[in-house]
């Protein structure tokens, strides 16, 4: 086992140092990035004009009219656009399940980047994997987004994600299972509460709420947040009533109540959006061209392209899933367009392991109704707040961590416009976006 690890943290530095160089922010000189019309992320209208000063990776005056540092580096941008990095709150990365390899894992990181996507959470997968990965990633000895992971989930025995999942049946019994999960200091808790039973799925087991409450609890005690899988109002009342602080999904079962709809104004628990996941099956058998957009090309394997032409959408062709799935992520885009007007808090999430998936998820929150300015707002500052983190992340804001991404157009005019990418900033340093390992700079091959 050892073995196997060191093998894996060595690939894990050799595949690293494809784009190291930009990472490294500590000693550069402060940048000013001049002429900028900024989104910050708070919801706030565009400003034009403005100047941003990033010092020792963080922003240190956002106006129309800064002290420049001596030495600074000035970078005009007159026409372009800034927004705060992306971030995308359900992830569960490539590379550490059966059928991947860990260049798969790399690849995805450097397409996260490549897509204006700074900060991801991945809501389930291999320790050993993530883990890794998120180490490496706050050592900076790799190029990828910041990672906050918490590698298995918890659930009841036989529950959703059971397999590889740490299982509580009895609490008192239980617990030292818990303190080992906790020993790898998961950043926020992911449980599953879902019984399954609609659609085409069969009924599963899921914890009874007292267990629920004394679950979170004791991670609670232990100074970390909780996020719950659910996908009805029954079971995100239990979680959000246990203590839960994040629910990992949006309401798809049915449409929500006015009540839930209060609830949530007041309470403000954050709730991932993850419309992708759902919308994923339909599009791609409907409309597969989607695979000729420039994001997907760029990070794609070729190889990947064609499978998911060939025999990926053949088999979602005859899945009675996918025919479920174009019934209710509409019902799902609605919840949340409710949500939103409610005053709740409603956070992007693919529940996906590749960054074009982002943008993908910004159309459809702006599809359901939702205005631009917003979705951006899910994406940027409620992600920080998923993450407990408001106060470092989030927004252009003087203080807080410097991830940003510069645009040649308004996605507040057009969300499609997000896409138009001109430079990626993460930490103060600035992303060479054609040294990353992905197919559009002639890297197919991370073995």
């Amino acid at each position: 086992m050892m073995r196997d690890m060191d093998r894996w943290n060595s690939l894990l530095i050799v595949l690293g140092l494809v784009a190291l160089a930009p990472a490294r922010a500590s000693g550069q000189p402060a940048l000013v990035i001049d002429n900028i019309t900024v989104i910050d992320g708070t919801g706030s209208a565009p400003v034009t004009g403005v100047s941003i000063v990033i010092d020792r990776g963080r922003f240190v005056a956002v106006s129309k009219d800064v002290d420049v540092p001596p030495g600074a580096e000035r970078l005009d941008v007159t026409g372009k656009f800034a927004i705060p990095g992306l971030m995308d709150m359900h992830v569960h990365l490539r590379g550490g399940r059966a059928g991947s390899s860990p260049g798969d894992g790399l690849r995805a990181l450097y397409g996260y980047l490549y897509s204006g996507v700074t900060s991801i959470y991945d809501a389930g997968n291999s320790p050993d994997f993530i883990f890794a990965l998120r180490d490496q990633e706050r050592r900076g000895e790799i190029v990828a987004p910041r990672i906050f992971a918490m590698g298995s989930v918890v659930t009841a025995p036989g529950g959703h994600g059971g397999r590889g999942a740490v299982t509580v049946e009895d609490f008192a019994r239980d617990r030292k299972k818990l303190d080992e999960h906790i020993a790898r200091k998961p950043d926020i808790l992911k449980i599953t509460q879902d019984e399954h039973g609609w659609g085409t799925r069969p009924l599963i087991r899921h914890m009874p709420v007292d267990l629920l409450q004394q679950v979170i609890r004791y991670y609670h005690e232990h100074g970390i947040r909780t996020t719950i899988h659910t996908s009805n109002e029954l079971r995100a009342w239990d979680a959000i009533y246990a203590g839960v602080d994040t629910l990992a999904h949006p309401v798809i079962q049915a449409p929500v109540s006015e009540r839930y709809l209060n609830m949530m104004g007041v309470k403000r628990i954050p709730q991932v959006s993850t419309l992708t996941i759902g919308d994923g099956y339909g599009r791609l058998v409907d409309h597969p061209e989607f695979l000729d957009e420039p994001l997907y090309r760029a990070t794609l394997l070729p190889s990947a392209i064609e499978r998911l032409r060939g025999a990926t959408r053949r088999e979602w062709e005859e899945r009675r899933w996918t025919q479920w799935m174009k019934v209710m992520t509409p019902v799902a885009q609605e919840n949340l367009r409710l949500l939103n007007e409610a005053g709740g808090i409603v956070v992007l999430g693919t529940d996906q392991s590749f960054g074009p998936a982002v943008h993908r998820e910004l159309e459809l929150l702006v599809g359901g109704g939702i205005s631009p300015l917003d979705a951006i707002r899910m994406a940027t500052l409620h992600g920080a707040i998923f993450l407990g983190m408001e106060d470092e992340l989030g927004t252009i804001e003087v203080g807080k961590r410097a991830d940003l991404v510069l645009l040649d157009a308004d996605p507040t005019v057009d969300i499609d416009n997000a896409k138009k990418i001109h430079t990626v900033i993460k930490g103060g340093a600035v992303i060479d976006r054609s040294k990353l390992a992905l197919p559009v700079n002639g890297v197919t091959d991370l073995t």
